[in-house]
């Protein structure tokens, strides 16, 4: 009997429980994989509260790493012992075993451990497509990224480096700045008491930045706006305080012309070959101690309550990982 967390009504952590549920053999196309261990994303936070839709009841989560146990009918290019990550639909990651579609799977290299790879697949591949696909960025070039000391900006910010790109970050304390500025950052804004975008004019010789990416949303909208040099492109990529505002768009004409997009990791891991691209280069960074995962907070699976207040209350720096016996 495996166990998993599951909620049947959305709103605050208090809604997840930890049961046993039932899990069977895989059908047509589909894997049995048992986890070792499991990723904790803010995005897991949306679908519990709401925010993003979920037919309830549900299991939750959509990261782990583990092998696969069984295969069913069908299944080409993975057999039963094979070690595997993945990041994305169907939810139900917050579990000890479980049967999912084995189009979602990504081969794991032996160099990268389990909890390495729980920790990092969503955010490294998040990271992957924003550096990679969204702009085409040069050597030279600086940009500005909130949420630095996260999860996806510390992976953002080395991978960065290795491009030769320099990054802004703002962070919410002194402690973070220092963790940022540990992985890469070149500067680091403390927003609570700074204003960012005059900030970000200041470093730029008053031209702004040609990309800002944002992953808080209705907080730092407006900030983010305003640091965008003419014609750049704000990238909106999470919404931790919340969905951005309805856009006005003669405001992006005032702000210099500029370009706004909501992008998703899901359209840019959709196309196999795509996804394996991404993480290629992302676990060849990773195997070669070119990009370090830290991992700063660790929590059994049936501490899930505990681990979004957590998360909630921004207690995490770096990434989080789930553990399981």
């Amino acid at each position: 009997m495996a166990k998993a967390i599951r909620f049947y009504r959305s709103g605050g952590p208090e809604v997840m429980r930890w049961e046993p549920v039932e899990v069977g053999e895989p059908g047509p196309g589909e894997v049995r994989v048992r986890h070792h261990a499991v990723g904790l994303n803010f995005a897991d936070t949306y679908f519990r509260s709401g925010l993003y839709p979920a037919q309830l009841p549900a299991g939750l989560g959509v990261e782990a790493a583990g092998v696969i146990e069984a295969v069913g009918p069908g299944v080409a290019g993975f057999v039963a012992g094979d070690r595997v990550t993945y990041t994305g639909s169907p939810l139900g990651a917050y579990s000890t075993c479980r049967v999912m579609p084995v189009a979602s799977l990504i081969r794991l290299p032996g160099a990268i451990a389990f909890e390495t790879a729980a920790a990092m697949t969503m955010r490294g591949l998040t990271s992957a497509y924003l550096l990679r696909r969204i702009a085409a960025l040069a050597p030279g070039d600086t940009v500005l990224l909130h949420a630095a000391a996260g999860g996806v900006g510390l992976i953002f910010t080395q991978w960065a480096s290795l491009l030769g790109i320099e990054v802004i970050g703002t962070v919410s304390t002194e402690e973070k700045a220092e963790v940022a500025r540990a992985h890469g950052c070149a500067h680091t804004i403390v927003y609570p008491r700074e204003d960012v975008a005059a900030r970000v004019r200041e470093l730029t010789g008053g031209a702004g930045v040609p990309v800002v990416y944002d992953s808080i949303g209705a907080t730092t909208f407006q900030q983010s706006l305003r640091s965008v040099r003419r014609r750049g492109l704000l990238v909106c990529f999470g919404s931790a305080s919340g969905p951005v505002p309805p856009i006005d768009a003669m405001q992006l004409a005032i702000h210099g012309s500029v370009f706004v997009t909501r992008p998703a990791l899901a359209d840019y891991i959709a196309d196999e070959n795509e996804r394996a691209e991404l993480a290629g280069e992302l676990f060849e960074h990773v195997a070669a101690g070119r990009i370090k995962v830290q991992i700063n907070q660790r929590y059994p699976l049936e501490q899930a309550v505990q681990a979004h207040r957590d998360l909630e209350a921004g207690r995490s720096i770096g990434s989080s990982v789930f553990t399981v016996d």
